[in-house]
Formats: structure tokens, C-alpha cells, sequence
């Protein structure tokens, strides 16, 4: 944990006026068909220092969510659904007999954890990530973005780094917001794919002549060129026989799995090429033997894909998307362990993104001790100094690529549904 001074300036540098905005989408008081309860109804959640936990809490506005966040200094903030009612009063309600306390919205999150990969990564393992097991990640958010457009025609969709090893997609549009449970499984389930576990050799079972429409442009577009590309060469994962027992365990024909075996080990000792080159050359011995023999088993005919979804197919933890109270870490909050700011990544540039050069607590203190960051990120003001500081490209992006066209999309919906709800109050006065 850090000490107490970071988290000063931690919550100096907090975006508040932009998380409020965000989490009100349009209803500022400004327009008469606004909520003005919205953002009260919204769950927060504060974890302190000796993991002290305060759920349901809510705010009216945006300085009373600042001014407890400067009182309280959590070490995490948590983002929750929005209530029927207010979330700090629901013991007074349930006193009255009614069970009025239910979620009513929430965003569609999505976790996704580079740990449920460790069978699958040899460069890393457990909460650690590298260069070369990161780009897993990259491939998750293009195979989900695309998805969450292209299959549900969703359009504001964030992508926040987790601050350690991973990533979380908040999905904003109205119709994902006011998903029931059931709606929201049937989403998460049409993701999945990863249905084994540690004790199963054969972890992906891809039925049927062809892959659904979503699975196939998965593989053409992004899983099958990662596999044998960035991953071939940065997990080199038929090098060595414990790594290649893995895969050749996937195979459901047993003479099939001797035949490469033996010849893999009688070649271990012989081969002077490198470990990429070992890899990539076993790997098109296995197509091609795999190709040749497929007509022996309906099994086989979709070997080779299952074995490409298994290393590079997202793996999605599925409850965090089923439920609507579940709760989610808040963009822009510190990482507690690693002291980095969990900052929106851009899903079109997502292979940019370097989880080792995000700023630190540390980074951005030293940053405001030598002049070079103002301590207030709630101005609005695009200048100069807030292109070239720590944070600056990120509130930046997150304002101009995602609060904005939201805001505006949310403006325009409020504005329509009340001349809906007017239309329909003259006509009840018609004769």
C-alpha cells in the first residue's frame, strides 16, 4: 500500500467532474426531461486501508462524491448499478415491507484476467505480465469490440486497463444499460468458447461442418495470424516437449499424437534452428498431418482451429456480465499493488498500448513537484500542458473519443423521450 501523502495527490488528480459526467448520461438538470435523482441512485464502493469495505454508497453530486473521496481516502473505487432508490438509504425503505431496493440499470462489463491464461503464457505467470504475454490482451479487445459493434451494434464502448494484468470493458448505449440478468447472460454466453479447465487436455469443442459467423471472422481477422505470428514467436509454444505434450493431448487420435511425438523427439537433439523456428515448422507438421487424416474422424476436422481458439480466444470471466450488481473498479482510480492509474485504452490502437508505461503514483507526483502537471484535471481546458503531461493524452482521449459523442447520443435520447411523453400528455387532453 501506499502512504497516505500519494493518495493526497491521487485524489487531487481524480477526473471527478468527468466521472460525474459519465455516470449521469445527460441528466445535468439542465433539460426538463432530465432525472434528477440518476446519479443518487448510483452505487459506489470504497475499499480502505486493512481492507476496510464500504458498499452502497451514493452521491447527490459531483462535489459530494469528491468531497468523500478526499475524506475517506479509498484505495479503490468501485462502480455499481443504479437503484431504484438511493442506495445509502435502502435500510430505511426496507422497513417499510417493500422490497423496492433492485438494480434498474448498469452498464455491460466485461473482465478479462491475463492469470486465466497461465496455461497458455511461459514467459509469465500468476499477477505478472511482460511484452510478450500482453498482446493476448490486445486480441481480446479486438475480438470483443468487433464483436459488441459488428453482432450487437452497440457504439459507446470503454476499454480501461485493470492497473496490473488485465482489462475491463464498460459498454454504455441505453440498451445494454437497462439489460435484465437474463439478457445479459444470454451476451456473456454467446462468448463462450473456453469451457474447460486445468484438469481438461481438449479445453475448446468446436461442433458442427463450420464456425459460426462471429467464430470464423474471430479466426480470418485476428486469432489465427496472432497464433502463428506474435505468439509463435513470443511463447515458442512447440519448442519443447512439455510444451507440445499440451497441445498434441488436444488431438483426440492417439496414433496421430505418437506419430508427431516421436518424431519431435527423435529431432530435439539435431535441429540447429531457433526456438520460433522449431515451433513454426512442428506446427505446420501438424497441419499438414492433421489435414491429411482428417477423414479418419469427425473429431479431427476442427483440430487445428481449436487448438488456435485455446491459446488466443478471450477468456472472459462470464459472471462479472451476467449480474447487474456486480461491481467494477472506476477508471482512472491507482492500482494499489502497482501504483499505475487504470487509463481507457483505444480498441483502434489497442497495439500501441504498453501495460509497463502507464503512468505511476510516483510518476505523477514527481511530475507535479518539478512544475510539470497542474494538480486540477477537472478543467476543461484541451491546452497544451494537458497534452504533454502523464495523464493528459488519456482524459483526453476518454473525453473527446468517449464522453462526448455519449453525452451527445444521451442529450439527444432525453430530448426525444420528452417530446414523446409530451405528445402523448396533449393527447389525452384532446377531444
Amino acid at each position: 500500500m501506499f502512504i497516505t501523502s500519494e493518495f493526497t495527490t491521487a485524489r487531487n488528480l481524480f477526473p471527478y467532474t468527468d466521472i460525474h459526467k459519465w455516470l449521469s448520461y445527460g441528466h445535468d438538470g439542465k433539460h426538463p426531461g432530465c432525472d434528477e435523482y440518476y446519479f443518487g441512485r448510483r452505487e459506489f464502493s470504497f475499499t480502505l486501508e486493512n481492507d476496510v469495505y464500504l458498499r452502497y454508497k451514493s452521491f447527490k453530486s459531483v462535489s459530494s462524491l469528491e468531497h468523500a473521496i478526499k475524506s475517506c481516502f479509498p484505495y479503490k473505487i468501485d462502480i455499481g448499478a443504479v437503484y431504484s432508490v438511493d442506495p445509502d438509504k435502502r435500510h430505511a425503505y426496507s422497513q417499510t415491507g417493500t422490497n423496492v431496493f433492485t438494480p434498474v440499470e448498469r452498464e455491460l462489463v466485461f473482465d478479462i484476467d491475463i492469470t486465466d491464461y497461465d496455461d497458455v503464457r511461459y514467459c509469465c505467470s500468476g499477477a505478472d505480465v511482460c511484452s510478450k504475454c500482453w498482446p493476448l490482451m490486445t486480441v481480446a479487445i479486438k475480438v470483443i469490440h468487433t464483436s459488441l459493434k459488428e453482432d450487437f451494434g452497440f457504439k459507446h464502448i470503454l476499454w480501461v486497463f485493470s492497473g496490473r494484468r488485465g482489462v475491463h470493458c464498460w459498454v454504455c448505449d441505453p440498451k445494454a444499460r437497462r439489460m435484465t440478468n437474463e439478457q445479459r447472460s444470454a451476451v456473456a454466453e454467446y462468448f463462450r468458447v473456453y469451457k474447460g479447465n486445468e484438469n481438461n487436455a481438449r479445453k475448446v469443442a468446436l461442433m458442427g461442418y463450420s464456425l459460426h459467423p462471429f467464430l470464423a471472422r474471430s479466426y480470418v481477422d485476428f486469432l489465427k495470424g496472432f497464433f502463428e505470428g506474435e505468439l509463435q514467436a513470443n511463447q515458442s509454444i512447440f519448442s519443447t516437449k512439455d510444451k507440445y505434450d499440451k497441445i498434441l493431448e488436444m488431438i483426440s487420435d492417439e496414433d496421430i499424437q505418437s506419430e508427431l511425438r516421436e518424431k519431435w523427439e527423435k529431432s530435439a537433439n539435431r535441429s540447429s534452428l531457433s526456438e520460433e523456428a522449431i515451433s513454426l515448422v512442428r506446427w505446420e507438421q501438424l497441419k499438414n498431418t492433421l489435414q491429411s487424416k482428417k477423414h479418419k474422424a469427425p473429431t479431427l476436422r476442427m483440430c487445428v482451429e481449436e487448438i488456435v481458439f485455446t491459446f488466443t480466444y478471450p477468456r472472459i470471466d462470464l459472471e462479472v456480465s451476467k449480474q447487474m450488481n456486480h461491481l467494477l473498479k472506476a477508471p482512472f482510480c491507482v492500482h494499489p499493488k502497482t501504483g499505475r492509474v487504470c487509463v481507457p485504452i483505444d480498441p483502434n490502437n489497442c497495439d500501441e498500448f504498453d501495460p509497463l508505461a502507464v503512468p505511476t503514483l510516483s510518476q505523477l507526483i514527481e511530475e507535479i513537484n518539478s512544475g510539470g502537471s497542474k494538480m486540477d484535471v477537472d478543467d476543461d481546458d484541451d491546452d497544451d500542458d494537458t497534452d504533454t503531461s502523464l495523464l493528459g493524452k488519456s482524459i483526453k482521449f476518454f473525453r473527446s473519443s468517449f464522453l462526448e459523442p455519449l453525452l451527445k447520443s444521451c442529450k439527444e435520447e432525453i430530448e426525444s423521450s420528452y417530446k414523446t411523453k409530451i405528445g402523448k400528455s396533449k393527447d389525452s387532453f384532446s377531444w
